[in-house]
């Protein structure tokens, strides 16, 4: 079982800095950066500390995910998100769980046990409101659908939407393993606060692009 931690990024360098030296090489096969076009010294950082480095040719984070699964040399990956929302002393936890036979495990900041302090009353309440619409839609029993932070099998996500450049794979990973009947289990991982520059995630647009996604996996 090779595994790959993924780490998108667009001028992160800060929470580079503070979480990457955390993570231990030998937890996975492979690190690889995928970069949206930072310009605050992000990618020469990634480099400096001896990561893969691939620059994202299109503009959003569906697009950074669906350039980097092309080139990913593991089997499995671990979304990571390097801005201090993912804690690295939990990535071993999710391969080992991954490990007993699960397609995706998930780092969930709304399972019992864990909270998210990113979190401000609108994210809370759209996380609320996808999760719940996804599990009825699609039959999951999630607690958390839109988190990045999780380990998943790579071909789940063989074909990405195109046109929902800010839906991300998260929601996507989650409607396509409930459709599929597939294994899942969450673990439940506190959120830090977010560390450097703010947030690229704009809630409204955001969440349109997720609509259309259910939208889409509905009629399909």
């Amino acid at each position: 079982m090779k595994t790959t931690l993924l780490v998108p990024t667009l001028n992160e360098v800060e929470g580079m800095k503070a979480v990457m030296p955390r993570v231990k090489k030998q937890w996975v096969d492979e690190i690889l950066v995928v970069d949206g076009g930072s310009t605050d010294g992000t990618v020469e950082y990634a480099k400096r500390r001896g990561y893969r480095v691939v620059m994202q040719k299109s503009k959003g984070i569906t697009n950074a995910y669906r350039e980097a699964l092309k080139v990913v040399k593991g089997d499995y990956i671990v979304a990571f998100s390097p801005d201090g929302n993912s804690v690295p002393e939990a990535i071993p936890k999710l391969i080992k769980k991954i490990k007993e036979g699960y397609d995706m495990v998930i780092a969930s900041r709304y399972a019992k046990g864990a909270k998210s302090e990113d979190d401000d009353p609108v994210t809370a309440l759209g996380n609320f409101l996808f999760t719940t619409v996804i599990n009825i839609c699609f039959g999951g029993h999630y607690t958390d659908t839109l988190v990045m932070f999780r380990v998943f099998r790579k071909d789940i996500v063989k074909n990405i939407p195109v046109g929902l450049p800010r839906a991300g794979l998260e929601p996507i990973l989650s409607i396509r393993c409930a459709k599929q009947k597939l294994k899942v289990t969450e673990i439940p991982v506190s959120e830090p606060k977010r560390i450097g520059s703010p947030r690229k995630m704009i809630p409204i647009l955001n969440g349109l692009d997720v609509l259309r996604l259910i939208f889409l996996e509905l009629i399909h």
